[in-house]
């Protein structure tokens, strides 16, 4: 399985940097909007399951809900991209690989593991009974596991960004054209 997590890792971080070349964001800025987006369908789904159902437990979600908010806004949502992106520039700059690739090796090896083996499962509950939630769990599941990966990658050093670079340069010859008219 290690295996696989480093092959894994290879591949993802070659796409990241891909990613970055033609559009100058990095792997942490990925990880981060993914991370926005799990909240997002988190929250969502918090208030679409607790819009019907009765007093006391609609409390107890909402009060659950508000202490999740509260911690990510002193955990995750406290620290700004930028930050993040630095530091990870400055590692590279020193020539440092990404901590978290070993750090984290368990972590990944273990949602990995849940994301492949759960995948049928779930598809076979959700078929059979038509439960939505277990798709929600397992898109969260999916998702954090992504980020792990995301952010186990070191990204490229601060670059000009090829998509706004060819964007400028399409866009440069019709402004003179107009300009002439």
């Amino acid at each position: 399985m290690i295996y696989l997590d480093t092959v894994l890792l290879n591949v993802i971080e070659r796409l990241c940097r891909r990613f970055q070349r033609a559009t100058g964001r990095t792997n942490v800025w990925l990880a981060v909007q993914l991370t926005n987006l799990s909240i997002i369908v988190y929250f969502v789904w918090a208030a679409l399951y607790s819009w019907g159902g009765a007093l006391v437990p609609r409390f107890f979600i909402w009060l659950f809900c508000t202490g999740v908010l509260y911690v990510l806004t002193q955990t995750v949502l406290k620290v700004p991209i930028e930050t993040s992106e630095n530091n990870a520039y400055r590692r590279v700059m020193k020539g440092l690989r990404n901590p978290r690739r070993v750090r984290d090796v368990l972590l990944r090896i273990s949602f990995l593991t849940l994301s492949v083996c759960m995948g049928f499962p779930i598809w076979f509950v959700y078929v059979t009974l038509r439960l939505t939630i277990v798709l929600l769990s397992y898109s969260l599941i999916v998702l954090t596991t992504i980020v792990l990966y995301l952010l186990a990658c070191d990204p490229l050093p601060p670059a000009p960004q090829k998509a706004r670079a060819w964007a400028g340069a399409r866009a440069a010859p019709a402004r003179q054209e107009m300009e002439q008219a």
